[in-house]
């Protein structure tokens, strides 16, 4: 195997791949099959348009009935009192709420078909997070994509290669971290810019009833935060003395928590050196008219944030919006009464749910094609599954993997178009059926990676990108 791959290529010829499966598949010729060809995760030509990868992560399950399917012709019990809108499509129209979004749609492309086996929260999280199809066994164990893409691309422009902004929700309880790098190892970690949540568990604490939208996050990593008890120089000193021990840590390598805070030390130290890197998490240096346009709410600042993000070169940026401690599980809208939520239609109307996602997701999408970041950034509206057709007894909708509502659009994806139907219930999807398996694949393809290719593990073992999975066709 090669000592030194570079982050965009790593190749494994036939005889590397025979050496790892006499130890890894017992050395049987049908073992060797899959293995004997080259292979290789690298950034392929003609594969896609994108230089980033934004992923909007509305982790929790968002409502596709109040958004991007609505069904006016279903009965009551499934429509709900509210009503739907034409979008800038002919005949295409989105829940009313969606009153931004339904003017761009012809800039985007809706995915109505977005479908899986699971209904829980957990697997279905970690089934999109990593694109590989799981079990409760394999929640911590599998890389999210951003991990493969740090791998194959590395670092830019000082930024590290995955960004989760700010990464601190939790599903739960009890709180779970899925923001993982899995047999990737530690150093394929994400960058997460909210650190570690002061307050994991988003049960916890008291929840107004009607808490405000607006919001002034400080989203500014407290790694960047330089003061003046620990100067710039004395850091750099401090840096010199630490690249003093570096052969001795290469061989504590095996030791994932080191390698984790080793690359993380270093990472935030180059941060913190250069001037555009720490002014690119202040969207305090933006007009407050743009931070208008965008909401002044945790939603809007987070998107705000990803374009700034974007703009200074991060390659794939997971914005996370979810669970939180002071509204609770915000997309999850069972309205079980320990929630402390309203009917679902009366939920959709504030200003930190649909409304608010409307809101700062047209801005986001509109300043970046105004600003030329569009055509280089697949930008990717994920969550884990949809809500149930029926309306509880309670005014919520439960989960319902069988059918949701994505969408996608930039780096010179097909826009203006709904991919996929359900049927006039919102029950099943009638055509072909998209996985989180497809959608990472979509990813990988626009970003030039070939998804049938292998990586290394942490212990050196090539394992597949993916398991399953094709990039969505219509998109491309």
């Amino acid at each position: 195997m090669h000592n030194n791959p570079t982050h965009n290529e790593i190749t494994f010829t036939r005889r590397d791949m025979l050496k790892v499966g006499a130890i890894t598949l017992g050395a049987t010729p049908a073992a060797f099959s899959p293995w004997a060809r080259q292979v290789q995760a690298t950034a392929l030509p003609a594969k896609g348009k994108a230089e980033s990868v934004l992923v909007l992560w509305m982790a929790g399950g968002v409502t596709q009935f109040e958004s991007f399917d609505p069904k006016m012709e279903a009965p009551l019990e499934i429509r709900g009192k509210l009503q739907d809108v034409q979008t800038s499509l002919p005949g295409v129209r989105f829940g009313d709420t969606m009153a931004e979004m339904s003017k761009i749609a012809h800039k985007i492309s809706v995915i109505r078909s977005f479908s899986h086996h699971s209904n829980d929260h957990l697997i279905s999280q970690v089934m999109t997070l990593s694109g590989r199809v799981v079990g409760r066994n394999e929640l911590f164990s599998e890389p999210n994509i951003g991990s493969i893409v740090s791998h194959v691309h590395g670092p830019r422009n000082g930024l590290p290669g995955y960004i989760c902004l700010p990464g601190i929700t939790r599903p739960g309880p009890p709180p779970y971290n899925f923001f993982k790098s899995g047999w990737m190892g530690n150093q394929y970690l994400p960058y997460c810019v909210g650190g570690l949540p002061e307050e994991p568990d988003f049960t916890v604490g008291e929840k107004l009833d009607d808490p405000p939208a607006e919001f002034e996050e400080d989203l500014i990593p407290k790694s960047l935060a330089l003061t003046k008890d620990v100067p710039l120089a004395r850091l750099t000193r401090r840096a010199s003395l630490r690249q003093q021990f570096d052969q001795a840590l290469k061989s504590l390598d095996k030791d994932q928590q080191l390698v984790a805070a080793e690359s993380k030390y270093k990472g935030a130290l180059r941060m913190l050196s250069t001037n555009a890197l720490r002014e690119a998490f202040d969207i305090y240096q933006e007009a407050d008219t743009v931070r208008e346009t965008y909401g002044k709410t945790k939603l809007g600042g987070r998107c705000l944030m990803a374009r700034r993000l974007v703009e200074a070169g991060a390659p794939f940026i997971v914005l996370d919006y979810g669970y939180d401690s002071d509204y609770g599980n915000i997309w999850d809208n069972h309205n079980a009464p320990s929630q402390n939520h309203p009917p679902i239609q009366d939920m959709v109307k504030r200003g930190y749910h649909l409304a608010g996602m409307d809101k700062a997701f047209a801005a986001l999408i509109n300043d970046m094609e105004q600003r030329g970041l569009l055509e280089k950034t697949l930008v990717v509206f994920l969550t884990e599954f949809g809500r149930t057709p029926k309306i509880n007894a309670n005014g919520g909708r439960d989960h319902w993997g069988a059918a949701g509502s994505l969408f996608v659009t930039g780096a010179g994806v097909k826009t203006g178009q709904v991919i996929g139907a359900t049927d006039k219930t919102g029950s099943e999807v009638t055509t072909r059926p998209y996985s989180p398996s497809d959608i990472a694949a979509t990813m990988f393809h626009s970003l030039g990676i070939d998804h049938h290719a292998f990586v290394n593990d942490f212990q050196g073992r090539p394992r597949p990108i993916l398991d399953a999975g094709e990039p969505v066709a219509e998109l491309f």
